[in-house]
């Protein structure tokens, strides 16, 4: 997780065999559960808290981030506060998600929306190594 920025740490659960790419942001305020063998490509952000445009007191919120077993999510996604994505779910790159996405689903765009299904029959496990280290 090299240069990722972790916010409130201790409310963040990351499954096994995940990868968390370089530069990202994952924000725990409000509460983010990341599951096993999730790609969690380089320049992610991962953002549970937000402020109330309408707010004339500028009223902040925070609402959780779960992500499902197998998803991936592609280069420079942001993922806004209150989303779930299935297990199995693609998330292209410079994505911008702001609903729910469900399982085996593939979205991308800004905002993201559905642009084909993925096998649901994966077995794949993440292994990760940085040989040049």
């Amino acid at each position: 997780m090299l240069h990722t920025e972790v916010h409130a740490p201790r409310e963040i659960r990351v499954g096994a065999n995940t990868i968390i790419g370089r530069h990202c942001l994952l924000d725990g305020r409000g509460g983010l559960t990341i599951g096993s063998n999730v790609n969690i490509t380089s320049h992610a952000l991962l953002i549970t808290a937000g402020h109330d445009p309408r707010s004339t007191t500028f009223e902040g919120y925070q609402a959780p981030i779960k992500i499902g077993d197998r998803a991936w999510l592609a280069s420079g996604v942001t993922v806004l506060p209150g989303v779930t994505i299935g297990a199995g779910a693609v998330v292209g790159a410079g994505s911008v998600v702001t609903r729910d996405v469900p399982e085996y689903t593939i979205v991308a765009g800004a905002p993201a929306r559905k642009i084909d299904d993925r096998p649901r029959d994966l077995t794949y496990q993440l292994t990760y190594r940085r040989d040049w280290l």
